[in-house]
C-alpha cells in the first residue's frame, strides 16, 4: 500500500500566469526513493511542498487535485499535524534554523513531535553523529559554514524518525564525501527502516544510482526521463593579467573561536577565473568575504584595484526590490546594464515578475545578474550552481569564461564539473584551513 498518493495535482502561486503544477499523478510506497529531476521552475520544490502540506496551507494560491500521506488528505490535515509522519530538509537551510545552538536545533523538532525527555538528548546526537556532524554539537549556528549548516538541518530531519522524508537539494552545500556519505544514510533509511524518500536534486549523475525511480518534471508535468543533453564545454584557459587582489598572510577567527584563516596568502589576476575547493568548514566562505572585503581579517595585509562584488551562498535572503529588474539596477551603472546582465543569465521576460516567486534556481541566477550589473574589478561566486539545473549551469560555465578577461574571479564551489569546465587554477582548502597554497 503507498504511503503518499498525488492525484492529478494542479496547483498555481498567487497570481502567477502558469500552473507551478499540471495534473500530477504519482505514488510512493515505503521504503521506496524516488528522486524528482528538471530545470530550475519546474515544479520540484512545490511538489515537495505538497506532500509537506505546506502547498496549499502556507503557500496561497489554487488546488486542485488531492495529497494523501498516511492516510491523511493534505487540504484537510495542517502540516503540523503531519509532523510526526513527515518531515522536509528545505533548499535553503538558513531559512529552517530556530536556535542558536546546535544541539538545540536539532533537539526542538523531537522535543515538538512529543517524544519522552530521556530520549530527546540522545536521538538528537545520534542524528547528528549519522550526517557526520557530531563534531558540531556545541557550536553556535551562526558560526557554521553552508555545508555544515546543511548537515545539521538534515539532523534535525533525520531526528524525527519519518515515514515520508522530503530532500530538497540535499547535497547542494555538500563537499564530495559529505554528499556521497548523505546517499549511503539515506538509502540505509528505506531498506532497514522503510522510510519513503522523496528527493530533489539537479546533480542527477551523483545522485541516480541511488535511487529506485526517476522522475522528471517540466512545465509541472511529469514527462518520461530522458538524459540530460547539456554539456559543460571547457573553454581555452586564459593567462592572468594584472593582479587585482592580493591576500597575504592573513589570519580570521570569529569572535573569540578558534581561527578560520591563519597565514592565508592569495593572489587574483584580472583574466583568471580560481576555484576555492575544500572540506565543509575548512573556511572557503571566509575567505571568500575576506576578499570581497565584507570581512576586516585580525591580522595580514589585503590589497584590492577596483570594485569587488559577491554572490553569497543564500542570495534569496537579500532580495530587496518587487521586481525583478528593479532588483539587477539596483547596484547596476544604469539601467542599460541591468538589462545586459538580466540578458546575460537568461531571465528575458522575467523582469516584471516578483523575485520570490521565481525557484531557487532563478533566484540565483536574478541573484547573478545583479552582481554581474555592478561591473566588478574581483567577482567573488559562493557556490553559485545551488539549485541551478544542468543546462543553466552549462550557461553560466559559458559565460563566466565569455567574461573572464574584464575582472578575476574568484569560484567558491563542490561542484567539480563546473571547476573542471572554467576554472584556471583551483585553491584547495584542508579541514579547518591553515594555509592557501595553489
Amino acid at each position: 500500500m503507498a504511503l503518499a498518493t498525488v492525484r492529478d495535482l494542479t496547483f498555481t502561486y498567487g497570481d502567477a500566469d502558469r500552473s507551478a503544477l499540471a495534473g500530477v499523478s504519482l505514488e510512493v510506497e515505503p521504503g521506496e526513493i524516488v528522486l524528482l529531476t528538471g530545470r530550475s521552475g519546474c515544479g520540484k520544490t512545490t511538489l515537495i511542498r505538497a506532500f509537506a502540506g505546506l502547498v496549499p496551507h502556507f503557500h496561497g494560491g489554487r488546488f486542485g487535485g488531492s495529497v494523501e500521506v498516511g492516510g491523511h488528505d493534505t487540504r484537510r490535515t495542517r502540516p503540523a499535524e503531519l509532523a510526526g509522519t513527515v518531515a522536509t530538509l528545505f533548499q535553503d537551510p538558513e531559512d529552517q534554523v530556530v536556535f542558536g545552538g546546535v544541539l538545540a536545533e536539532v533537539s526542538f523538532g523531537i522535543e515538538n513531535a512529543g517524544a519522552p525527555p530521556g530520549e530527546i538528548d540522545r536521538r538528537a546526537r545520534a542524528a547528528l553523529d549519522a550526517v557526520g556532524a557530531a563534531h558540531l554539537v556545541d557550536r553556535r549556528v551562526a558560526e557554521l559554514s553552508g555545508g555544515e549548516l546543511q548537515r545539521v538541518c538534515l539532523a534535525s530531519t533525520l531526528a524525527l524518525e519519518p515515514g515520508l522524508l522530503l530532500l530538497d537539494e540535499p547535497t547542494s552545500q555538500l563537499d564530495a564525501d559529505g554528499a556521497q556519505a548523505l546517499l549511503v544514510l539515506v538509502r540505509r533509511l528505506a531498506r532497514e527502516r522503510g522510510t519513503a524518500v522523496v528527493l530533489s536534486e539537479q546533480r542527477v549523475a551523483r545522485t541516480a544510482p541511488y535511487a529506485d525511480r526517476v522522475i522528471c518534471l517540466e512545465r509541472g508535468a511529469i514527462v518520461p526521463d530522458r538524459p540530460v543533453a547539456a554539456r559543460l564545454e571547457r573553454g581555452p584557459a586564459r593567462s592572468g593579467g594584472e593582479l587585482v587582489c592580493t591576500l597575504d598572510g592573513v589570519n580570521f577567527a570569529y569572535g573569540a573561536g578558534e581561527p578560520v584563516l591563519s597565514g592565508a596568502t592569495l593572489e587574483l589576476r584580472r583574466g583568471e577565473i580560481v576555484a576555492l575547493t575544500g572540506a565543509n568548514g575548512s573556511g572557503k566562505t571566509t575567505l571568500a568575504k575576506v576578499a570581497a572585503g565584507l570581512l576586516e581579517p585580525d591580522a595580514g595585509h589585503i590589497s584590492r584595484a577596483g570594485r569587488a562584488s559577491y554572490l553569497s551562498q543564500d542570495p534569496g535572503r537579500y532580495l530587496a526590490r518587487e521586481r525583478c529588474d528593479d532588483e539587477v539596477a539596483l547596484g547596476a551603472r544604469g539601467r542599460a546594464a541591468a538589462a545586459l546582465a538580466i540578458a546575460a543569465v537568461g531571465l528575458q521576460g522575467y523582469e516584471a515578475r516578483h523575485p520570490r516567486d521565481l525557484s531557487s534556481g532563478e533566484r540565483e541566477r536574478l541573484a547573478l545578474a545583479a552582481v554581474l550589473a555592478t561591473e566588478p574589478d574581483v567577482l567573488v561566486l559562493d557556490e553559485p550552481t545551488r539549485g541551478v539545473d544542468p543546462e543553466a549551469r552549462a550557461r553560466l560555465a559559458s559565460l563566466l569564461r565569455r567574461e573572464a578577461p574584464k575582472r578575476a574571479t574568484l569560484l567558491v564551489t563542490h561542484d567539480l564539473d563546473l571547476v573542471a569546465a572554467v576554472a584556471d587554477r583551483t585553491v584547495e582548502l584542508g579541514e579547518r584551513i591553515e594555509r592557501v597554497a595553489a
